[in-house]
């Protein structure tokens, strides 16, 4: 989507390096004034190898180790750009680092002043040592996130008291591992859902206090705004029955005009300032997806996430008055990069590589035209 978009533009279609090029230490070259986009390793079985190490793509776990060899393959790149002469990266590699770790965004984000919701302080080292500091802080309700997953992949949605607990999770234990079964399951003995904390645990856990979150027609709801160079530009409703709204485990696409009517002007105003304001904390990066979370009353709000890679909202337009209208996420990306590294001289032109294919790679605009993506596996 994001090459159609240069092609939109009147762009060659970007070149893409693959990030299984990337992670097995190939050579990495551009061309004189390339831009180079960063783009996520996505679904593709051996990126995924490389960096978590061989097993079954399904299996929750091997976050640190994939966190670890993403950031190394990201600075490999990085080094490339800076090796090459009026090259450009169009991501900050630090700002991806800290977007793929719950714990270091959540305290980047509360040091500036945007909510969050409370945290657990410091390492927690599993179940028992779990429902003890979830004690001491006397929150019964609490989420449960792997430091560095995405696409709640491993999070709990977790309700104890005393003896009685009740899980809710995507994560199915299977032959002393767990997997990601694609649908939300709900464990109530205190036994299953130790074992599953205590699985996830070794690789670094961010817990947080449960926030209670608005609802229309019955399903809870938070909001996915893309933000392009600072302007939030994109607002996609994520409505679900259960705790998790993500649109992969049964979540659907919401009415944004009615959550805009329950804000009221003064609201929505505020909620897309506040996306706007977790953005600024990655300046570096060109574009980010926030994830909004919107209280029961309607007037309390928390970020949720930062997503270095949160765009992937196909058939969805700009927002009204965001100078975005009528485009993608794609396409205010493409606008905003020729806006940004626009030609300095007649007749001569720079053209963005970058191309996300199935949520691949690095993409870079020059000639000649070179881009790290994964689904093609790239960088």
């Amino acid at each position: 989507m994001f090459a159609d978009a240069c092609v939109r533009r009147g762009l060659d279609e970007p070149a893409v390096v693959p990030w299984t090029s990337v992670l097995r230490g190939e050579e990495i070259g551009f061309g004189p004034g390339t831009l180079v986009r960063i783009d996520s390793p996505g679904e593709d079985a051996e990126a995924d190898a490389l960096l978590r190490g061989p097993g079954e793509p399904s299996r929750v776990g091997g976050g640190a180790r994939w966190h670890a060899g993403f950031v190394a393959g990201a600075a490999r790149v990085r080094r490339a750009v800076a090796a090459t002469p009026g090259a450009v990266l169009l991501a900050d590699v630090e700002d991806v680092s800290v977007m793929f770790d719950k714990r270091s965004c959540h305290a980047r984000l509360s040091a500036a002043g945007v909510p969050v919701p409370p945290a657990l302080a410091g390492p927690v080292g599993g179940y028992a040592e779990l429902r003890e500091r979830m004690g001491e802080a006397r929150w019964g309700r609490v989420f449960v996130k792997p430091a560095h997953g995405s696409s709640a992949s491993g999070i709990i949605a977790l309700h104890a008291s005393g003896r009685r607990v009740r899980a809710v999770t995507s994560a199915e234990p299977a032959s002393g591992e767990l997997h990601n079964s694609l649908r939300l399951r709900c464990y109530e003995d205190e036994a299953d859902v130790a074992a599953i904390v205590d699985l996830l645990a070794p690789d670094g856990l961010h817990v947080e206090r449960w926030f209670p979150k608005a609802s229309v027609g019955g399903r809870a709801i938070d909001l996915r705004v893309v933000v392009v160079d600072g302007t939030p530009t994109h607002a996609v409703v994520r409505a679900g029955r259960g705790p998790m709204t993500n649109l992969h485990l049964g979540g659907v696409r919401g009415d944004l005009g009615a959550v805009i009517t329950a804000l009221g002007p003064h609201g929505w105003e505020r909620a897309l300032e506040i996306c706007a304001r977790a953005a600024a904390r990655f300046p570096g990066s060109l574009a980010v997806g926030v994830d909004l979370m919107i209280g029961v009353d309607w007037r309390e709000f928390a970020v949720a996430e930062v997503n270095a890679f949160g765009d992937l909202l196909p058939r969805l337009e700009g927002l009204p008055g965001s100078g975005a209208e009528g485009l993608d996420t794609y396409d205010a990306q493409v606008r905003a990069i020729l806006t940004r590294y626009a030609p300095t001289s007649p007749g001569r032109s720079r053209d963005p590589v970058g191309s996300e294919g199935s949520r691949d790679a690095l993409a870079g605009p020059g000639t000649p035209r070179r881009e790290v993506g994964r689904g093609r596996s790239g960088a």
